[in-house]
């Protein structure tokens, strides 16, 4: 008896390895990694609430995140086929696309993200008070593998400064690090972006308070005028502790990035799953309020980038015709 029951349960390993039980009735599982980011930043704890959503939301999908380098890392792990979906940011995403120093990639959006409006983030006690007082100084740019370097340096590019010549450039091994190192003097600024990124949220919330920096008006008509991808977004007043007025700056859409071979079948239930439970991600995640359908085909560069599984969902609700 024991015996049988080691067969029967060897069988059902190999042949559902993804299985699910919901009474009598086996529910056959579709198992898919989601890359990520380094520990601490904003990728990692949006990924989380992303596979939780849907994993509650459809028994049949298991969601399974994966800590990563970041986006440069997770597009060539995509095309390898060594991850299913992965969190990119907007400016690896759109040099991907375009093929700039690299050739196109035939990656597909699953889904857009939420907007990353750019600035920098100084102690609340920082002489700093424009992006150009900040030159010279030693500044953490995020982690090396992140998206979050690419954007500061489009920026700065705008505006007419180098990176990694017209600052003291630190790219961190762990996104978390950086707060620390501004509110004990290593660095004099933490760039990042968006709506409740967790490093800005820390260094907010510290006992020394944080200030934000962002491109002036004549900057952000520079930063555009050079580089036409990048948008002019806004961070709404109260977005951080302390924050009490909006700061508008530039800055570009992240993406769930699909692998090209991702089924179009497996596409369709991502993207059914996830848009019909928009109002809970948003309720989990002040910065999932951004992921819905209409954000996704608004922010994808071309329409034919988006998965078709994912388009022929939009089609069926009426988003695209």
């Amino acid at each position: 008896m024991k015996l049988a029951q080691l067969v029967c349960a060897g069988v059902l390993l190999l042949t559902g390895s993804a299985a699910a039980q919901d009474g009598d009735k086996a529910i056959s599982k579709s198992t898919i990694s989601l890359g990520t980011a380094t520990p601490g930043g904003g990728f990692p704890v949006y990924g989380d609430a992303f596979a939780a959503v849907i994993n509650e939301a459809d028994p049949s999908l298991s969601i399974e995140p994966r800590n990563t380098k970041g986006s440069n890392e997770n597009i060539p792990l995509l095309e390898a086929g060594s991850l299913d979906i992965a969190l990119v940011a907007g400016e690896p995403s759109y040099e991907a696309f375009m093929g700039i120093g690299r050739p196109a990639t035939p990656l597909k959006i699953l889904t857009a993200m939420y907007s990353n409006p750019g600035m920098f983030a100084v102690r609340a006690d920082s002489p700093s008070r424009t992006i150009r007082d900040l030159v010279g100084k030693p500044v953490a740019f995020g982690a090396r593998g992140s998206g979050l370097p690419i954007l500061s340096r489009y920026m700065l590019d705008g505006i007419g400064l180098k990176q990694d010549e017209d600052f003291q450039a630190i790219y961190l091994e762990r996104a978390g690090d950086g707060p620390a190192m501004v509110q004990d003097g290593r660095a004099a600024a933490l760039w990042g972006a968006g709506i409740g990124w967790p490093g800005f949220k820390t260094m907010a919330e510290s006992a020394g308070g944080a200030r934000f920096i962002a491109p002036d008006a004549g900057e952000i008509a520079r930063i555009m005028a050079k580089h036409a991808f990048l948008k002019p977004l806004t961070i709404p007043a109260g977005s951080y502790p302390n924050q009490t007025a909006a700061i508008d700056s530039v800055g570009s859409w992240s993406f769930v990035l699909a692998r090209e071979s991702l089924p179009d079948d497996v596409a369709y239930r991502l993207a059914r799953t996830l848009h019909g439970v928009e109002a809970a991600f948003c309720k989990k995640l002040a910065q999932a309020c951004e992921t819905t359908a209409a954000n996704t085909v608004a922010a994808a560069p071309k329409a034919e980038l988006i998965h078709p599984g994912v388009m022929k969902y939009f089609r069926e609700i009426g988003v695209v015709k």
